[in-house]
């Protein structure tokens, strides 16, 4: 169904390492992807710019793109909305551009995201399903990594915002866990839910990011422990992607991994439903100066930022407690097991750019603050991508990263 192909990071790398290929050559070769692409695929806002072709750090000068909600020295940072339409650049980078700096990033520019990175689209179209959504809100870094405009992205996700993009558009992604980079510099909507987010084409491709921006050892696969879940108590789930759950725990089984089914789910649609509460909450103070302005904000943003003003402190607080609680059960069921399994989204793509699709298979595992590495590599009859998730232990994005590049071996 694609006519675009994902630009492997863990290749590239290799090549600058061994001197067969330049920055220069990299920056270059991207610079004239998205020349070629971008009117079909419109990922970027505004210009790109070819940066110094320098080689620092483990990535060693690899091209990359920065959503437009996180600050990038000489950018303006619009996320999205016309409250910022005229916005000028900013001087100093996000905390997390200055880490991927360090490691050898080299961004060319922003990519498209939704409103204040919550539901109202972008201009971006689907490279693996043109005329479909790429999700939102990361919807420009996806489509970036899918079209092979660049071989690594930033993301953000507060809901479903990396994992189900990455998901639409075939790629890969990781939801780090909160705490390990900052957050200034990047306008956040509600900062006890906001992750930071890769997207690359493969899981070995964000593995080696993820190793790169902190500065540790890329973990080896390991072949784990499955806990795998359908989904289907918290929502409808598209039989292509019911049917793909299904033949990816027959393959893992047959390659040695041993799965069981989970079946006691409630505590995951408590923490499903306590989710929106602690966002529209925490959005409607973060963002009080846009609910201000509401008249210039998309219908579900404002609608968003209302109920978070209407909700009462003791609601936020049991919505909390119930998300407490469903973390704890994670972590239970998690000493048995190494990794749970489960849709990335409840099916591909959904034709059109009217909205980004549903992000309740991610609502749950965001709430606790869990690592969640989106896997590529499913198909649906019609060749749109099918995207699972490997949800592990908040903090353990090392063990997540282990288990899910196994899994992707055994799905590829």
């Amino acid at each position: 169904m694609s006519r675009y192909a994902p630009w492997s990071l863990v290749d590239l790398v290799a090549d600058l390492r061994t001197g067969r290929t330049t920055p220069a050559d990299a920056v270059a070769r991207s610079v004239d992807r998205i020349a070629a692409t971008e009117a079909q695929v419109r990922a970027w806002v505004g210009e790109v710019r070819a940066p110094d072709p320098v080689a620092t750090g483990p990535l060693g000068g690899v091209p990359m793109g920065i959503k437009d909600i996180v600050d990038l020295a000489g950018w303006p940072t619009r996320c999205g909305s016309v409250l910022r339409a005229d916005d000028g650049p900013v001087d100093v980078d996000a905390e997390v551009v200055t880490a991927w700096r360090a490691a050898g990033g080299l961004p060319l520019g922003k990519t498209v995201t939704t409103e204040f990175a919550y539901f109202a689209p972008g201009p971006t179209d689907n490279p693996a399903a043109p005329g479909h959504t790429p999700g939102g809100s990361s919807s420009g870094s996806a489509a970036a990594v899918a079209a092979g405009q660049v071989p690594l992205a930033t993301g953000s996700q507060t809901a479903g915002s990396v994992t189900r993009p990455a998901a639409y558009c075939g790629v890969a992604s990781l939801v780090l866990s909160r705490g390990g980079i900052g957050d200034g510099g990047v306008v956040g909507l509600a900062p006890s839910l906001d992750s930071h987010g890769i997207l690359a084409a493969g899981v070995a491709d964000v593995a080696l990011a993820w190793a790169a921006l902190l500065g540790v050892a890329v973990p080896a696969p390991v072949r784990p422990r499955v806990l795998v879940w359908g989904g289907q108590s918290l929502g409808p789930v598209d039989p292509a992607m019911a049917a793909a759950l299904d033949r990816a725990e027959a393959a893992l089984r047959g390659a040695g991994a041993t799965t069981t089914r989970l079946t006691d789910d409630r505590w995951v649609l408590d923490a499903a439903a306590a989710h929106p509460v602690v966002m529209a909450y925490e959005a409607a103070g973060t963002r009080a100066a846009e609910l201000a302005r509401a008249d210039r904000l998309s219908e579900p943003l404002a609608a968003l930022l209302r109920i978070g003003a209407a909700t009462t402190g003791d609601a936020y607080a049991a919505a909390r407690a119930a998300v407490a609680a469903s973390a704890d059960r994670l972590g239970e069921l998690l000493a048995g097991h190494d990794v749970l399994l489960c849709p990335a989204a409840p099916g591909p793509a959904p034709a059109g750019h009217a909205a980004t699709g549903d992000p309740l298979h991610s609502r749950p595992w965001q709430a606790i603050g869990a690592p969640q590495v989106g896997v590529p590599a499913l198909r649906a009859p019609d060749g749109r991508p099918l995207g699972l998730q490997v949800v592990g232990r908040p903090g353990a994005d090392d063990a997540a990263l282990a288990a899910a590049a196994w899994v992707g071996r055994h799905l590829s």
